[in-house]
């Protein structure tokens, strides 16, 4: 039952996988100062050029998701970056007593992700992508 389904499933899986990170680089975009003011309050170094990193992360890689393009490198590159921001930004050993809850379910949700994107990174894009159709698959 489920091989005749796997060329469907693997395209909606990659289109909502697609759907965390590509509007949040364009909103990255919109909101360049605002990201990069975020970055620096977590003490990364070069707050401007992470945030220019963090677009090229979801927005590129996440349309090469999306289309199925080059798909195991894009989401192995995703999902080492949500491992690393995770870590920084969802830290939740490291914060008031009134936020870890929500930054603990939002660091393990991040890392539920990578364990999706790491799946994608093992069986590649299926049949309905580019990656697909140059094996003629």
């Amino acid at each position: 039952m489920f091989s005749s389904l796997q060329n469907p499933l693997s395209l909606i899986g990659r289109i909502l996988l697609a759907l965390l990170f590509v509007p949040a680089g364009f909103s990255k975009i919109t909101g360049f100062a605002g990201t990069a003011g975020f970055i620096a309050s977590k003490g990364v170094p070069l707050p401007e050029l992470a945030a220019a990193a963090a677009i090229g992360v979801e927005l590129g890689l996440g349309l090469l998701l999306l289309i199925g393009w080059q798909t195991r490198w894009a989401a192995l590159g995703i999902a080492l970056f949500t491992v690393v921001i995770s870590f920084i930004f969802h830290n939740f050993w490291a914060v008031p007593a009134d936020q870890v809850m929500q930054q603990q379910q939002s660091f393990f949700k991040n890392i539920a992700v990578v364990g999706g994107l790491l799946t994608v990174a093992a069986w590649g894009a299926g049949a309905w992508s580019f990656d697909g159709n140059k094996r003629g698959a």
